[in-house]
C-alpha cells in the first residue's frame, strides 16, 4: 500500500466504520507485523499465500465474531499465550478474578458484539457496559480487543478457530 500500512488502514477504517471486520492479507508474518494489525483491530490476519479455502473460512469465522489466523500465525499465537512445561502438557495462564457479570461482557466483546450490542443483550445502559469492559481490561492487563479475544480463547471462554491448530 503506497501511503498506509495495514495497521494504519485498519485504524482509518474502523473510526470510519466501527462495526467494520478487518481482514488483514500480508506478505509479513513476523510477530512485529502481526501485533500492529492485532492492536490496530484486525480480527484476522493471512499471509498472502493463503489458500483460497482458507481466505472464505476467514470471512466466515469473522463473520461469526471469531478471529482467524493463517496457520504458522495461529502457531505463534498459541505458543505465546500458552507455555508448556517440561512434559509437554500447558501450563495454565494465572487466573484473575472477574465478577459474573464482567465475564459475561468478556464473553460477548469475544464474540464480537459491539457495547449497544452487549448492553441489549445484559439489560445494561452503555456507559455500564463501557464501565465493565474497562474495569475487565485494567484486571487483566489487556487494553485491546485483540488481547482480549486471545485471552477468553486461552481460557477456554470462547472457541476460536486457529486454523486448524487445536483449541487453546
Amino acid at each position: 500500500m503506497p501511503r498506509l500500512n495495514g495497521a494504519e488502514a485498519t485504524r482509518q477504517i474502523l473510526k470510519a466504520v466501527p462495526s467494520t471486520k478487518v481482514i488483514v492479507l500480508s506478505t509479513y508474518g513476523d510477530d512485529e507485523h502481526v501485533q500492529q494489525a492485532l492492536s490496530a483491530g484486525a480480527a484476522a490476519y493471512l499471509l498472502k499465500q493463503t489458500a483460497a479455502e482458507d481466505v472464505v473460512q476467514a470471512i466466515r469465522e469473522v463473520l461469526n465474531g471469531n478471529a482467524y489466523f493463517s496457520p504458522a500465525i495461529a502457531k505463534r499465537l498459541r505458543e505465546q499465550t500458552c507455555q508448556e512445561k517440561g512434559d509437554g502438557r500447558q501450563q495454565k495462564l494465572p487466573d484473575v478474578e472477574l465478577t459474573q457479570r464482567e465475564a459475561e461482557v468478556l464473553q460477548l466483546i469475544a464474540e464480537g458484539y459491539a457495547n449497544k450490542q452487549i448492553a441489549a443483550e445484559l439489560n445494561l445502559s452503555v456507559k455500564t457496559v463501557e464501565k465493565h469492559r474497562q474495569q475487565v481490561m485494567q484486571k487483566l492487563g489487556i487494553h485491546n480487543i485483540a488481547g482480549l479475544v486471545r485471552h477468553a480463547a486461552a481460557k477456554g471462554i470462547i472457541e476460536a478457530n486457529l486454523a486448524g491448530v487445536p483449541s487453546l
